[in-house]
């Protein structure tokens, strides 16, 4: 109780940072552009098509054991990984040339593994994703991002002002093109669950920038004293409290499902992990500096006065 009443109290400078925070911030959007634009993105099988086999080992086995045996049979494109314990594989393997149905790719690496395993083999699961489809899904989840940057533009503009909800839509679209850049980056798998991740990603960020631009709001009607830098930091500090419990926690939950919750949830955790550290830094130095650099001012956050009354706007 001690430890938060310290942070209520708290009067840290923020946005007297927000120029050195935003040569950093633009130095890392472009490294994170240039890395899409030329790297590209690892893309798993649901965007690139190609066949997902999951087996059952009765007793423990190597990934590299596998994945060698495969390599010696001509299917080099492998993705060999635990699905939960060591006794259970996944393999994700892309299209190969002259295989005409992913039915015989998975009797094929089934025979395989069968005749080259010690112990008995389960074939669990077998499901294919066709090219076709693999590009409808990129676009259909570029079309998902995009729509939501939309609608979240719309709301903040309606609920608040413009320049705070100019300056949300920047934050978000900052947290989106670093989480995504970190992956084309270090080329780690892209695939439905990240795309998932990077959705909740901007409804996370959102959450953390309506607290802060409700407070500013409030203490802008409250405080009849103070720059808005001013007030906009003493808004920051009041919230710090509850940004620092709710991302702690949360974050406690994503690295537990990250280390332990296996290889099928690692990259959803991973966006997820990324989304939450920067959706909180990009809250104060992204959304609340660029509503301030586009000119925010007391007025604009005041009561509309009709007829000689002060009439409250707030939704």
């Amino acid at each position: 109780m001690a430890h938060a009443q310290i942070l209520k109290e708290s009067n840290i400078d923020f946005l007297g940072k927000r120029r050195i925070a935003a040569i950093v911030s633009g130095a890392l959007m472009v490294i994170c552009l240039l890395s899409i634009l030329f790297r590209g993105f690892n893309f798993g099988l649901d965007f690139t098509g190609g066949t997902v086999i999951e087996l059952g080992y009765e007793q423990p086995v190597e990934v590299a054991a596998i994945t060698t045996t495969l390599a010696e049979e001509g299917i080099v494109d492998a993705t060999v990984q635990y699905f939960g314990s060591n006794r259970d594989i996944l393999i994700r393997i892309a299209p190969q040339e002259g295989e005409e149905a992913s039915a015989e790719l998975s009797d094929r690496v089934f025979r395989l593994l069968s005749a080259t395993a010690e112990t008995g083999i389960e074939l669990r699961r077998v499901e294919f994703v066709g090219p076709q489809v693999g590009e409808e899904l990129r676009e259909q989840g570029g079309l998902a991002v995009l729509f939501a940057l939309i609608g979240i533009l719309v709301y903040v503009a309606l609920r608040f002002e413009w320049r705070l909800a100019v300056g949300a839509v920047a934050a978000l679209m900052h947290d989106v093109l670093f989480t995504i850049g970190l992956f084309s980056i270090f080329y780690i798998p892209f695939d439905l669950t990240v795309l998932a991740a990077v959705l909740a990603v901007i409804g996370y960020s959102l959450n953390d920038t309506i607290v802060i631009f409700d407070r500013i709001r409030e203490n802008f009607r409250k405080m009849r004293k103070g720059t808005v830098i001013e007030i906009s930091n003493r808004s920051v500090n009041q919230t710090l409290s509850r940004t620092i419990i709710t991302s702690g926690t949360t974050l406690l939950v994503l690295l537990a499902l990250y280390f332990l919750g296996g290889a099928a949830i690692a990259g959803f955790s991973l966006a997820l992990i990324i989304g939450v550290l920067v959706g909180t830094y990009s809250t104060i130095y992204i959304a609340t500096a660029a509503a301030v650099w586009l000119g925010l001012s007391r007025a604009d956050l005041m009561p509309v006065e009709k007829e000689g009354k002060l009439v409250d706007d707030r939704p």
